[in-house]
Formats: structure tokens, C-alpha cells, sequence
């Protein structure tokens, strides 16, 4: 349960920093204001961090057994069709 809401967390982190990137980029239209291009640099800096983490987490969850992966229709073998 820890690693789901961990993974969410992080999720909503990543969210966060891609749109707080999006407002400096949209505030930070002219050349003349370097600051808002280097804090836009940094959420996205960031995200890909985050981004990252989260993959490593998925992998050692999945690694481990906390979670599993499954389909938007998961196969069973009573599903399978008859080959003839």
C-alpha cells in the first residue's frame, strides 16, 4: 500500500512542476528576463527527476511483487479460445 501512494504522490509532484514550468514559460515571454527561462529550466529539471524516480520505483516495486501488471482485460486461461 506504501508503494501505491508513494507512486501517486509522485505523479502529482510531476504534474505540479510541468504546469508551474508552463506559467514561467508563459510569464516569461521577452529575452531581456533570464531568471524566468532559468526557473523554467529548473521545474523541468525537476520533473525529469521525479520522472526517473518514479520509473525506478515502478521497477523495484514490480521487481519485488508488490505490484503487478495487468491489462484493461486480463488473460485467463478459461478465456483462451479453442484451437481446433
Amino acid at each position: 500500500m506504501f508503494a501505491k501512494v508513494l507512486i501517486i504522490i509522485l505523479f502529482i509532484a510531476i504534474f505540479f512542476s510541468l504546469f508551474s514550468a508552463l506559467v514561467f514559460f508563459l510569464k516569461g515571454t521577452d529575452q531581456q528576463d533570464k531568471s524566468k527561462n532559468k526557473r523554467m529550466a529548473q521545474a523541468l529539471t525537476v520533473r525529469i527527476s521525479l520522472s526517473i524516480g518514479l520509473l525506478v520505483i515502478l521497477l523495484i516495486a514490480y521487481a519485488a511483487g508488490i505490484i503487478k501488471p495487468h491489462g484493461i482485460r486480463p488473460f485467463h486461461e478459461s478465456n483462451q479460445p479453442s484451437q481446433q
